[in-house]
């Protein structure tokens, strides 16, 4: 009977990757792909098969190395510039960006554990001493004040209150919100339909009160039109669009 081995749980391929570099004490930027294939290839041989999404994401991974490995048996390719592609270089990128992330997680996880650690006691003043004002000297406090004196501090603070503006927001105007319904507006145009039969579509829109309204009357007249209450008509191109109620069989 053989002797049960319990394997280190990783959290995907490049997790077991950044193990094996790690293990093998290797240069992340010039990893020996054979032996780090191999080992690999091991683990993988070693894993629970039950659960098939986390084994085809290290299969894919294995796909990966062993093409990569075959790739390095073969002559280099030359980029644009002349130099040898490595076929290791997008594994490495991908290695290094999740290193990143694994130990900005690290990270977190300590700031979070000692932000568990900080506790907050809320004050226990008593009354008399958060109601407590320091009294006022009022013959100190006006010692040496004229009213030159006062006109230059109002100043002072008259031209820290213009600093304070924005030259360019304090130009805006003030936003309101326009409130058109589409169900009243629909109500309205087939109301204005059935009294004047026939009109002016331009006529209709530029009796509107703003954009809002104008973009809702549109939306009103297309309702209108497919629920087959009005018909519009134009004679010729540019020339106005004429609106027609028709009436109810």
């Amino acid at each position: 009977m053989g002797i049960p081995v319990k394997l280190q749980a990783f959290e995907g391929p490049l997790d077991l990757l950044l193990h094996l570099i790690d293990k093998n004490k290797v240069n992340i930027y010039d990893i020996p792909i054979v032996e780090i294939t191999k080992q690999y290839l091991e683990y993988i041989q070693q894993m629970d098969k039950e659960d098939l999404n986390i084994m085809s994401e290290f299969l894919v991974m294995a796909a990966t190395l062993i093409d990569i490995k075959s790739r390095m048996l073969l002559p280099r390719e030359i980029n644009e510039n002349g130099e040898e592609e490595d076929p290791r270089k997008e594994l490495v990128e991908k290695l290094i960006e999740y290193k990143m992330y694994k130990y900005m997680s690290y990270e977190l996880r300590d700031r979070q554990v000692d932000a568990e650690k900080a506790l907050f006691k809320k004050p226990t003043l008593p009354k008399e001493v958060e109601d407590y004002c320091e009294p006022i000297n009022v013959e100190e406090l006006l010692n040496g004040l004229s009213l030159t004196k006062l006109h230059t501090i109002f100043k002072s603070i008259i031209k820290k209150q213009e600093n304070k503006i924005d030259p360019i927001r304090s130009q805006f105007g003030k936003i309101e919100k326009e409130e058109v319904n589409l169900s009243d507006k629909i109500v309205y145009i087939k109301e204005y339909a059935y009294r004047n039969k026939k009109f002016s579509f331009r006529g209709l829109l530029e009796a509107q009160c703003g954009k809002m309204e104008i973009i809702v009357t549109f939306l009103a007249v297309l309702e209108l039109m497919k629920t087959g209450m009005i018909s519009i008509s134009q004679d010729h191109i540019f020339d106005d669009i004429l609106i027609t109620a028709i009436e109810a069989a």
